[in-house]
């Protein structure tokens, strides 16, 4: 899903702002995926991934037999710039 589907695709179009995208290669909750994404704000993040949730296109990937049952858990933190960061 992750690069067969084209899943980084959908993400450039509904114009997320990517860090990285990755396969996590070791640890113990293998396999992974690895997404970080940067917003304005957490109600811009949000609306970001009800939009992605939503999309046609991810609604027919996701219904694939071949990526049934394919997310089992979600870690989510939320990272914020340091008083001397850039942004």
């Amino acid at each position: 899903m992750f690069n067969e589907g084209d899943e980084i695709g959908l993400f450039k179009r509904l114009n997320f702002n990517a860090v990285f995208y990755s396969e996590v290669v070791s640890g113990s909750k293998m396999p992974n995926l690895m997404y970080m994404t940067s917003f304005e704000n957490r109600q811009d993040r949000d609306a970001h991934w009800k939009s992605f949730s939503t999309d046609s296109v991810w609604k027919k990937l996701s219904a694939l037999p071949e990526y049934q049952n394919n997310v089992s858990h979600i870690d989510l933190s939320f990272l914020y710039p340091a008083d001397y960061s850039d942004f």
